[in-house]
């Protein structure tokens, strides 16, 4: 990892931080919360999200099992990397934790990656451009510019639902992590 005064963690120690779901979930809970959180609640979250319970429903050995593996293990690799500040009982996320929302693209398991939509939605369109091109498509009653306009506005439409998901998606935008 990079030490601190470094330019910060390169993209593949990026990934190395958020290949854990505790650590993901201890971000994202930082960062819901917008402020300095203890070690106590934070293990509570985590080990409800985990586990499918509600915070009230977690056993004191649960909730020992995630403290201890985030006390010792998660917590201080997230110090190393800069983004928390942890005193031991108190954690607190640093500027370079807004940073990391970069490299996660969310995708809900019933949805396809935005890329491949847009690539299809590409498709779409070329089809269409190409058979305006050949006079395969008629332009009768709607003109060529009719068309190009459909298309451009499918794309402005699924750019705006796509930045609005995005934004819905974040690490602490929701009650629970993605």
């Amino acid at each position: 990892m990079a030490t601190k005064g470094e330019a910060g963690p390169q993209r593949g120690e990026i990934f190395d931080l958020l290949s854990n779901h505790r650590r993901r979930y201890a971000i994202h809970y930082c960062k819901r919360e917008d402020e300095p959180v203890t070690l106590g609640t934070l293990a509570e979250h985590v080990a409800a999200w985990e586990l499918d319970k509600e915070v009230d429903e977690i056993t004191s050995a649960e909730r020992k099992r995630v403290y201890t593996s985030l006390q010792q293990t998660h917590l201080p690799t997230l110090e190393q990397a800069d983004m928390i500040k942890f005193d031991d009982r108190t954690i607190e996320l640093t500027d370079e934790a807004s940073e990391l929302d970069v490299y996660l693209d969310v995708v809900p398991e019933d949805s396809i990656p935005w890329g491949y939509y847009y690539l299809g939605l590409t498709a779409v369109g070329s089809v269409v451009m190409a058979g305006l091109w050949l006079d395969v498509i008629p332009t009768e009653p709607v003109s060529a510019l009719g068309w190009a306009t459909l298309v451009f506005a499918l794309f402005g439409i699924s750019a705006v639902v796509h930045v609005a998901q995005s934004r819905r998606m974040r690490l602490g935008e929701m009650e629970r992590p993605p």
